[in-house]
């Protein structure tokens, strides 16, 4: 018997598809509208006054006028709409701090106006939404659904509320939601991860699950508790459970791992959300990539990763990118981002309509000996060497090892095993020969005797998580980089004696 909510929502979602349509099939068109919109409503901002932005007709004069910056770059700025100054990088004051936390420069402060919030809430329903409308699947609106996130507890800076950006969205949860929404705000507001997944646990069991989100690494810390307290499968707990929304790091290392924890298969949403704007969503089930948001206050520039360190490396705008190509993401939002780098490196599977994959981050890579190992390449070389075998993983992460006690240098592979394999050594081989065959830099440094074939280490059982809390980033929206440039990573997991 389907509800009056589950009845209005396949017409409803028809309707959010033809919306969609409209500026998917129009993507240049639709990119154009949206920097000449930008560019003229922020001309009344100090940065637009700096920047000559009266003068920027077209994508070449931004170019010429707007270098790309990271957060260090562009923090001047940001500094003053901090200290309560108006129209700095957007018109007035933006409505929210998003509160991230950087390496390099403390906590940083990413702006929301109220022009570039509706997009975050938007896309995320429109994900759900473009669901529905492809699979006709809409049993599970009537049940309960959960988002594992961050404290919705806001604080205030200069009359501007800042917290996570999971905690602010949670203030966004329509009233025709709140019913099936989960968990309790109490239980939300519970800084101390573990003890918020215990609650949450307590609080799920007895309820009819159909939607469960969040990081995959810290969803699947919930799964394991929720195996722990019943000895059940988490799809024999929650039988009508059928849907999983992930956004943050690549799902498919974590796939084996989370059929064997539910017992069954699911079907899953991939998102891109991130402090600086919501970019994409997985809008269909059987096509790689996710839909990139055309029209939603951002304008998109394109770097290819490869000449990103030159001194002068081209920028892009989508008419020109490539399939399959490595590429930094350059934005500019209704946030007063501008030529912002956001650290990303992305892939397009496609250009009509334009999906993107993440590839990695573009200071999460290894290149000690000249190999350019990205994420992508990590996380396919381990995926090819454990399929169709029992081997369970729970987390890794990849250093070079430059100077070991005998031999040439290797990578170095730190796993955490939920289910180890019966030679480690072939696991190596495979994930080499991978590696090897994606990447013609690695292959060439094998092949020339200046590296060996990598090494893997095991990681003891909750390595990962004692690492996370170790540094104080266990839960919320924070995850292991796949792989560093450097030992830092690895360096701690030895001290603190976490190697099997």
């Amino acid at each position: 018997m389907f509800s009056i909510k589950s009845a209005l929502a396949k017409p409803f979602a028809k309707r959010v598809y033809k919306k969609i349509q409209k500026w998917a099939k129009h993507p240049v068109k639709t990119q154009e509208k949206v920097f000449q919109e930008l560019i003229s409503s922020a001309a009344v901002t100090q940065f637009g006054k700096d920047h000559d932005f009266v003068s920027i007709n077209n994508h070449d004069d931004f170019v010429k006028r707007v270098p790309v910056r990271d957060y260090e770059a562009l923090r001047p700025y940001v500094d003053k709409v901090v200290k309560g100054e108006d129209d700095i990088l957007w018109k007035g004051k933006p409505i929210y701090f998003a509160k991230t936390s950087g390496t390099t420069s403390g906590a940083k402060y990413i702006p929301i106006t109220k022009e570039s919030m509706p997009s975050h809430i938007e896309a995320a329903r429109n994900a759900i939404l473009m669901y529905i409308y492809e699979t006709g699947n809409v049993k599970f609106v009537d049940g309960k659904m959960i988002f594992l996130q961050g404290s919705p507890i806001l604080e205030s800076q200069n009359g501007v509320k800042l917290g996570r950006l999971s905690g602010i969205v949670a203030h966004y949860v329509p009233k025709y939601l709140q019913k099936n929404r989960m968990p309790s705000w109490e239980t939300n507001c519970i800084e101390d991860w573990e003890t918020k997944v215990d609650a949450i646990v307590e609080e799920t069991l007895p309820e009819n699950m159909t939607i469960i989100s969040g990081i995959p690494s810290w969803v699947q810390m919930y799964f394991e508790r929720l195996q722990q307290k019943t000895g059940k499968n988490v799809g024999d707990i929650f039988k009508n459970f059928k849907l999983f929304i992930f956004g943050g790091v690549n799902y498919e290392p974590y796939r084996a791992k989370f059929e064997n924890l539910i017992g069954r298969k699911v079907d899953s949403i991939e998102l891109y959300p991130a402090s600086e704007g919501f970019f994409a969503f997985q809008d269909k089930q059987n096509e790689k990539g996710m839909l990139l948001q055309l029209n939603s206050g951002i304008f998109y520039e394109f770097i290819k990763a490869e000449e990103f360190f030159e001194e002068n490396p081209k920028r892009i705008t989508i008419k020109d990118v490539e399939v399959g190509v490595n590429y930094v993401m350059i934005i500019s939002t209704n946030a007063g981002l501008w030529a912002y780098n956001i650290g990303d490196t992305v892939e397009f599977t496609c250009t009509d309509p334009y999906r993107v994959i993440v590839s990695g981050r573009i200071k999460h890579f290894i290149s000690a000996f000249g190999e350019h190992v990205i994420g992508k390449e990590v996380e396919q070389a381990l995926k090819e060497a454990t399929e169709g075998s029992k081997i369970s993983i729970n987390e890794f992460t990849v250093a070079p090892q430059i100077n070991p006690g005998e031999g040439l240098p290797y990578h170095e592979w730190l796993i955490e095993f939920s289910e180890e394999p019966e030679d480690i050594s072939t696991l190596a081989t495979k994930i080499d020969e991978s590696l090897q065959k994606q990447n013609s830099y690695y292959y060439d440094l094998i092949e020339g005797k200046v590296l060996q074939q990598l090494k893997i280490t095991s990681i003891k059982e909750k390595g990962f998580q004692d690492y996370m809390k170790s540094i104080g980033k266990l839960g919320g929206q924070n995850k292991i980089p796949r792989l560093s440039n450097d030992r830092k990573i690895a360096d701690i997991l030895y001290q603190k004696n976490l190697i099997k």
